[in-house]
């Protein structure tokens, strides 16, 4: 399938656009990728992957506002996987103006550019947080969807975006909605990061609410996700959760981090880390029916194993982190 593809992957600097990259190099994809630009000429996370493997790909930098970079990244390109956008939900709060601008202004600029330039596929990114917090579990794709941040708004109208082209244009895409996806790589922002740093160096681990229940995905099988949503054409038109379909609270998950570290760190609640009550997504759980119907997918990483994978990378990447600093 993937032979000698011209793949575009937006947002592959990241944690799960990395992985993306590296899934597809391997399994035969020529790969152009999008990455934000900056005077340091960093490629974030794709700085991990195998230096051969790193220089088989095309490395377009630039601002997923800016129309004319994002067609010619996308020109002569079969498949494009837009993961690109701003994510962090702290950051949202800080600076709305910015999230909606990139995460809806850059979704339009790669849809345009896909109809125009004749795409033969594409997958754009969503999220669970666009669910809110759950009127019901597990949560389908019909649940209602609930702007709670600015960051989960913008991507509700990001994901409308999507939704129109296909139906005004007959555009090519399908949505993915990854649940809370970890793995190695991941920065301090996401919680499962942010507990191993602190277990793994400090006596107290500082969260926010220890109550909220999520749904975390292990890496790989969000990638393959994503791939499995480029090939099916079941997929098209659709909104599919990929989500492990098991929930656990940040508590308990702390507790799964400090007895697999043997450590003996304990939990305070930090209030700077709580998010406004009514911006708080308390209950996300995926249901992934659909997902198992359509891509033939399922997830293959249990909790407990991804967890011990993701610790030995931290292990040995400590010096990236600021270790109990919030970051947002």
């Amino acid at each position: 399938m993937w032979e000698q593809k011209q793949v575009l992957v937006t947002g592959a600097g990241g944690f799960i656009g990395s992985h993306l990259t590296e899934a597809l190099v391997k399994a035969g994809a020529r790969v152009r990728v999008f990455i934000r630009y900056n005077s340091r000429d960093g490629r974030g996370n794709l700085e991990d992957l195998d230096p051969q493997l790193l220089s088989e790909l095309e490395i377009v930098a630039g601002d997923l506002r800016d129309a004319d970079v994002i067609e010619r990244s996308v020109k002569g390109c079969n498949t494009i996987f837009h993961l690109g956008a701003l994510v962090g939900i702290p950051y949202s709060y800080k600076n709305p103006r910015e999230v909606v601008e990139t995460n809806i202004m850059g979704t339009f600029n790669i849809l345009t550019a896909a109809r125009d330039l004749g795409v033969e596929r594409i997958v754009h990114t969503s999220t669970s947080e666009v669910y809110g917090s759950a009127r019901y579990v597990p949560i389908d794709e019909e649940h209602p969807l609930q702007g709670q941040s600015p960051y989960s708004a913008s991507k509700i109208g990001a994901d409308k975006l999507a939704e129109s082209f296909y139906a005004s244009y007959n555009l090519p895409v399908a949505t993915v909605r990854p649940f809370n996806c970890y793995g190695p790589r991941q920065s301090a922002r996401a919680v499962i990061p942010t507990l191993i740093t602190q277990a793994l160096a400090c006596e107290e681990i500082r969260l926010g609410n220890t109550e909220t229940l999520r749904d975390f995905t292990f890496v790989t099988d969000t990638v393959d996700g994503f791939m499995r949503a480029a090939q099916k054409q079941a997929a098209l038109g659709k909104v599919i959760n990929v989500g492990s379909g098991k929930e656990i609270s940040i508590g308990e998950l702390a507790q799964v981090v400090i007895k697999s570290l043997q450590s003996k760190a304990r939990i305070v609640v930090d209030e700077s880390r709580v998010r406004p009550s009514r911006s708080e997504v308390s209950r996300l759980l995926a249901d992934n029916r659909l997902a198992k119907e359509t891509l033939g997918w399922e997830p293959q990483v249990p909790l407990e194993e991804g967890v011990k994978r993701t610790m030995a990378w931290i292990a040995s990447h400590l010096d990236r982190f600021q270790i109990g600093k919030y970051q947002i």
